[in-house]
């Protein structure tokens, strides 16, 4: 209005869905509020910016605003510990009903300022029909015991999967994916060996790191034994205490490449499985930044490695002697 500038600029809800398919569109609306907007306020005088919004993609105008900001907070649905950030007008119960109608990409990009993609490294996460065990030389029945002892939405989930290798294809054959006691935990090894009836021989698993091999010794060894002793079966899990590299890149490097050709197959049979579905929601939501859980991935991961080092132990070494290895050739030593 001729002299009269703003000193106030409240950017609400500047991105859409549509435009954030499209880096062109979202350089042209930043440009936009850089050359036509901003511009607007007197340089003599102090102006404040607020940008509200969503961050519904890696690259959208609110994520830009927050860079050059001087304050910003990202605002979640819940906090880091699960609970409601508004429990005066958000209950856990009213959060929980909101977020079971829509999908897990969904949640993340509107309620928790977490915009992934769904098949970002794994496209594929095939359901397939999981040959009669009795095929398997072997399988492996590998865990990862996540901190915490409950069952509550704020706990870390724990993994034990059923895995198989035969014809160079990885098959997911069943398991758990859930919140849950340790003692939950350690059952479930009972009931996937139960599953598996003798049929093959189950090699089991745990990932045991120097930090988590005290809780290993004192907690799960006697819940295993204590479990041992009431059903009467001989069931021992060994520790994985290989180190490993970093969780991220190792699931992309080990078991991207089985997605992408085939080789990483799904029981189909396991599709209703609320568990299945938990491990492959965490297959397509995985990215490198690791935005989202992927204890899931990372359990299948570990039980890849271990049939792939227990095929590697069983095949039998072919001992070339000397003479045969110089024969063709005199004058090589």
């Amino acid at each position: 209005n001729e002299a009269i500038r703003p000193d106030v600029f409240l950017v609400d809800d500047f991105d859409t869905d549509e435009d954030c398919r499209n880096p062109d569109i979202i350089d042209k609306r930043w440009e936009w509020w850089e050359r036509a907007l901003y511009p607007c306020r007197d340089t003599a005088l102090p102006t404040l910016v607020v940008f509200c919004g969503n961050i519904i993609a890696k690259d959208c105008c609110v994520v830009r605003a927050s860079k050059m900001a001087n304050h910003h907070d990202i605002i979640n649905i819940r906090d880091k510990d699960g609970k409601s950030t508004w429990p005066e007008k958000n209950t856990e119960e009213s959060i929980d009903i909101a977020l079971s109608k829509i999908s897990l990409k969904a949640q993340q990009g509107e309620y928790f300022n977490n915009p992934v993609s769904e098949g970002q490294v794994f496209h594929n996460c095939i359901f397939g029909k999981v040959p009669p065990l009795r095929k398997f030389k072997f399988l492996v029945c590998y865990g990862d015991s996540a901190p915490g002892e409950n069952r509550s939405k704020n706990s870390s989930t724990k993994a034990v999967w059923l895995c198989g290798k035969l014809n160079n294809v990885l098959y997911v054959i069943k398991g758990h994916l859930d919140r849950g006691l340790n003692a939950d935990f350690i059952n479930w090894y009972f009931e996937l060996n139960a599953y598996v009836g003798g049929a093959v021989p189950v090699y089991n698993y745990m990932e045991n790191n120097k930090l988590q091999d005290p809780f290993f010794q004192q907690v799960f060894k006697p819940i295993l034994a204590k479990r041992r002793e009431e059903l009467g079966e001989q069931l021992f899990i060994a520790p994985d205490e290989k180190k490993k590299t970093d969780k991220a890149t190792r699931i992309e490097a080990n078991l991207e490449p089985l997605d992408r050709n085939g080789l990483l197959v799904f029981n189909e049979k396991e599709q209703d499985n609320p568990d299945m579905n938990r491990l492959i929601d965490q297959f397509k939501l995985f990215t490198l930044q690791l935005k989202y859980p992927a204890d899931g991935p990372d359990c299948i991961e570990g039980a890849n490695r271990m049939l792939h080092d227990k095929m590697v132990e069983l095949v039998p070494t072919d001992i070339i002697s000397t003479r045969s290895f110089t024969s063709h050739n005199k004058k090589r030593l």
